[in-house]
């Protein structure tokens, strides 16, 4: 399986039980936000007057964040992570399936949600500890590096629990918002933007429009 951030968030979310994300509405945009947050890391994305600049004109190698890409220069962090949610999830699976990551099925009768079986399913459970290490870790946040920090903070927004539980949200607050803190660097407003996922979640769950 891939490193990049949008196939982590992916496996982070994936639960056998519901052949396939824990929520795929909150799994939408959770991969939107990493993506944004991966092209921040590489330097693509940056923030000017409190909207997105994009940095650059070659493609990234990855077509789904090429995608995230071409929409985004002159839009706010938080539209962005609403803009195409569904498409960037969809495209991200048949990238994964293309690889042979994923087995994807048609939807059973009466659903329009696509069935989707990992082939690997060590690479999740190993990816749940590492991420967990960080969340019951001890050591400096600074230390921590960005892509785990990331993925923390969108486990903890996104209400992952078998990364994140209910009592971890409370007790381990602090090294939570440290984590996603770290975003800040990047952008502030996308900090911002993934400190409001939970608010943005419910909203999409209610019909927000952007898909």
């Amino acid at each position: 399986m891939t490193d990049d951030l949008t196939c982590l968030v992916y496996l982070l979310a994936h639960d056998e039980a519901s052949a396939g994300p824990y929520d795929r509405s909150r799994t939408e945009l959770l991969v939107r936000a990493a993506a944004l947050i991966d092209l921040a890391l590489r330097g693509r994305l940056r923030e000017v007057d409190g909207t997105v600049a994009v940095t650059g004109t070659e493609p990234t190698g990855d077509p789904v964040l090429d995608g995230v890409l071409r929409d985004a220069a002159g839009h706010g962090w938080r539209q962005l992570v609403r803009h195409h949610r569904r498409r960037t999830l969809t495209e991200l699976e048949d990238r994964l399936a293309a690889a042979g990551h994923l087995t994807v099925r048609a939807p059973r009768a009466f659903s329009r949600t696509r069935r989707v079986t990992l082939r690997d399913r060590t690479a999740a459970a190993a990816l749940r500890t590492r991420v967990s290490a960080v969340l019951h870790g001890d050591g400096p946040v600074r230390e921590i590096p960005d892509v785990d920090a990331a993925l923390l903070a969108l486990a903890a927004a996104g209400r992952i629990r078998s990364i994140v539980s209910r009592r971890d949200q409370k007790e381990l607050r602090p090294r939570i918002d440290a984590c996603t803190g770290r975003l800040a660097a990047l952008a502030p407003g996308l900090e911002q933007a993934v400190r409001a996922l939970p608010t943005t979640m419910v909203a999409a769950q209610g019909g927000m429009g952007g898909g």
